[in-house]
């Protein structure tokens, strides 16, 4: 898969790769995708069966099988689909940009992420958690090759004065921590903050505090100080 460039086909399933698909093989696929992703980000891959995402689906476990033959199919095409969407943000972080113009768009961007697609966090988290073995390679590859670019576009705006001098991949890691956070600990979000605060409010509470934290740390001193 490449990151950078446009977007590569996900795994084929098998009703697809008839010579023309019917609007009702497309629903059904999607029905399946989305009852897989309710399963594997509650459960993980390890944890789930084609019996459970069968059952969610709604159909019997023969019938999901003619669209796809394995778990490993649903779930690649779901992290295919997570990869390419998750880092379609650090994509868009443009060199000739105003930085604090570029990190807050990232942020919030980011922030709209964890509050439309909260699922979809937590089936990377869950991925990352037992060791990545679907997507090890993406990780040492293409989403490296993605981040090393961009953390040349900071080392730049650094040595142009424009912002604090700064490990960039140490920034770009705390930017995905703290914006995941309220999709990966939703519950916890909402349990700590109370009824009163944990609205849908709480997300551009959130956007606000971090664009504070990062942009003001990353501010160079006027007085050069």
């Amino acid at each position: 898969m490449n990151f950078k460039g446009k977007r590569q086909p996900v795994t084929i399933p098998r009703a697809a790769k008839t010579l023309r698909r019917t609007r009702i093989q497309e629903e059904k696929e999607e029905q399946i995708l989305e009852a897989a992703l309710d399963v594997f980000s509650a459960s993980g891959f390890r944890g789930s069966t084609i019996d459970q995402i069968a059952e969610v689906a709604g159909m019997s476990k023969p019938n999901l099988l003619y669209y796809f033959r394995t778990k490993e199919a649903m779930h690649r095409a779901l992290i295919d689909r997570v990869l390419y969407t998750w880092l379609e943000p650090l994509r868009a972080f443009d060199a000739e940009g105003n930085p604090e113009t570029e990190i807050r768009s990232y942020i919030r961007r980011k922030l709209e992420m964890a509050r439309d697609f909260p699922r979809e966090s937590r089936l990377f988290a869950n991925e990352v958690l037992q060791g990545a073995p679907h997507i090890e390679d993406e990780l040492k590859g293409p989403l490296k090759e993605l981040v090393d670019e961009k953390a040349e576009v900071i080392r730049a705006w650094a040595k142009a004065g424009k912002i604090v001098k700064c490990d960039p991949y140490h920034l770009i890691f705390s930017i995905w921590s703290t914006t995941q956070h309220y999709a990966d600990f939703d519950v916890q979000v909402r349990a700590v903050l109370g009824q009163e605060h944990s609205g849908e409010g709480r997300f551009e509470d959130a956007a606000r505090f971090l664009e504070q934290l990062f942009i003001g740390g990353l501010r160079p001193d006027p007085l050069g100080e």
